[in-house]
């Protein structure tokens, strides 16, 4: 080919998926500040497990022995003590990604590498201490060397800490893009001014979600929202502007409406350990409301593993409009 002679453009209509489903595609679109490794890893999330291509995700979370203790999250299903438990409970049911902290990902690394997405969760609370503050206890670094898809983190917005993790999720969010690693952001509302109500609030969560997503997340975590309103200044305009809130499935949709629109990515905690009828129905209103699916963690590997997976089987089913 002549220097000066240009290649021929294939009308984008036509250009190569390369096995990306459209959906994938339009999500991926959504980042538009982000490198082609970040978005790579975005799309090996959701091109990954029952749910690939679909824009929907269950993700697998084990930082409970981190947060509340070994006994307390493993002690009721023995076989959890085992990290390569959890890697393969991800797998075989057909998560999206796994997601733990440095100890636990590391304790299967070369086993299970390169079997499913791994989220390395940065930070962690624990139950010996009372301030709401997590301490960072793994780098991007680590991540890379994992083979990571993505890095994780709490914060708590509400909480007299609030503004000293945001600026460590800026910086860790930041060396993470430069390297081609996407972002999840857990954005919980805690602190010494706010109910145990307005934890979960309406208002709380959208305000929440907002916020991880101008942080810069890919991903967004957060708890399924009540209908109660918790700051009197937002009530008056979730009154005045008659903002839908009654149903789950409304405020699921407007925790999206708050993430840009829909254009983050947004998955909900499956909260503590319930009856499988509830973790059901929460699922159901989160497809209903178009959220993007949940991150599920003591619902599953509380239970024995034959009725964990037969769970997430039916969680997935939801989510792919079959058990709706």
């Amino acid at each position: 080919m002549r220097a000066n002679q240009k290649v021929k453009e294939m009308p984008t209509s036509k250009k190569p998926s390369h096995g990306v489903t459209d959906e994938v595609r339009k999500i991926l679109s959504y980042y538009e500040s982000d490198n082609p490794g970040t978005k790579a890893n975005i799309c090996r999330i959701l091109m990954t497990g029952k749910l690939a291509g679909t824009g929907k995700m269950v993700i697998l979370p084990v930082d409970q022995g981190f947060e509340h203790g070994p006994a307390r999250s493993f002690a009721v299903n023995p076989d959890a003590y085992d990290p390569h438990y959890h890697y393969q409970l991800a797998i075989d049911s057909g998560c999206n990604a796994y997601a733990a902290p440095l100890g636990a990902l590391e304790a299967g690394a070369d086993t299970f590498a390169g079997a499913i997405p791994l989220i390395l969760k940065i930070n962690s609370s624990n139950s010996l201490i009372s301030a709401k503050d997590q301490s960072v206890n793994g780098s991007v670094q680590d991540a890379l060397r994992l083979g990571c898809s993505a890095i994780g983190f709490t914060i708590y917005p509400g909480s007299e800490f609030m503004l000293e993790q945001q600026e460590e999720i800026r910086e860790l969010s930041e060396q993470a893009k430069d390297v081609g690693i996407a972002t999840v952001v857990w954005s919980y509302i805690r602190g010494p001014k706010i109910s145990k109500d307005g934890e979960t609030a309406i208002d709380m969560i959208a305000y929440g979600a907002h916020m991880a997503a101008q942080l810069g997340a890919h991903i967004i975590k957060v708890k399924l929202p009540t209908d109660h309103l918790e700051l009197p200044e937002a009530k008056k305009v979730y009154e005045e502007r008659k903002i839908p809130i009654k149903t789950q499935a409304e405020r699921v949709r407007h925790i999206m409406q708050s993430s840009f629109n829909g254009r983050r990515l947004v998955v909900f905690s499956g909260g503590a350990t319930k009856d499988e009828d509830s973790v059901y129905e929460d699922a159901r209103a989160i497809y209903e409301g178009g959220g993007n699916g949940s991150i599920i963690g003591r619902n599953c590997f509380q239970r024995p593993r034959d009725e964990s997976l037969a769970m997430l089987d039916k969680i997935m089913d939801i989510y792919l409009g079959k058990d709706a």
